[in-house]
């Protein structure tokens, strides 16, 4: 018995040896790490110092070009003393965006003679699907020529359908113009800046109403 065991243990020692060899290898055996080639953009060395910046133009003593534009006017400069005359008299304002509509009235509008003199004006909308809508102007007379009046100030629309109703401005100096025997002065800037629409925003004179004197009684005859 003991002559076939022998060889029987000697030949499972031959077997088993290399297995529980490789094994513990395998168990132990760190795997390698992937080659990975680095990037140069990342991680980025940081930089030895700090980017250099360069100086400016000092911002001290400048000015706006705005205040030049909105110079404020401290007297109404009047070359035609006919033109403020008729001038004096503008009462109504005339909007042409919807001067034909069935219904619509003119606006009104004050000129205020002064060393400086004022105009200040609006005018609604009154025709169906337009209430709401207005045109306005404020501002002081710069200057009073011949066909001429300069006002610094500014014009202000309100169409509901226009940008949903924003106020749309010119704003600056404006210029109005009368032609000939006109007694319209139309603004010259009178493009709408939110639509492009040529508004027609026109300054009418009114030619006051001629006040009537009363006639003296007649004494009643003397009969003969």
């Amino acid at each position: 018995m003991k002559k076939f065991l022998l060889p029987l243990a000697l030949l499972l020692a031959a077997v088993l040896t290399p297995v529980l060899t490789i094994v513990p290898a395998l168990a132990q055996a760190p795997k390698a790490a992937d080659p990975q080639t680095p990037s140069p953009m990342y991680p980025a060395p940081p930089p030895l110092q700090a980017p250099p910046v360069e100086k400016g133009a000092p911002v001290s003593g400048l000015t706006s070009p705005l205040q030049q534009e909105q110079a404020k006017v401290t007297r109404t400069a009047v070359d035609s003393d006919a033109e403020a005359q008729l001038f004096i008299g503008a009462a109504k304002v005339m909007w042409g965006r919807y001067a034909k509509a069935k219904g619509d009235k003119p606006g009104t509008v004050t000129v205020t003679k002064g060393t400086v003199w004022t105009v200040k004006g609006r005018v609604e909308s009154t025709s169906p699907g337009t209430e709401g809508d207005w045109a306005s102007i404020d501002g002081v007379v710069e200057h009073i020529a011949a066909n001429n009046v300069t006002v610094r100030g500014e014009v202000a629309f309100r169409v509901a359908k226009v940008q949903n109703g924003t106020t749309c401005k010119v704003a600056g100096a404006l210029h109005f113009k009368r032609s000939g025997k006109s007694q319209i002065w139309r603004l010259v800037e009178g493009d709408n800046p939110c639509d492009g629409t040529q508004e027609f925003f026109d300054l009418v004179y009114e030619k006051p109403p001629v006040e009537k004197k009363p006639v003296p009684a007649q004494a009643p005859a003397k009969r003969g």
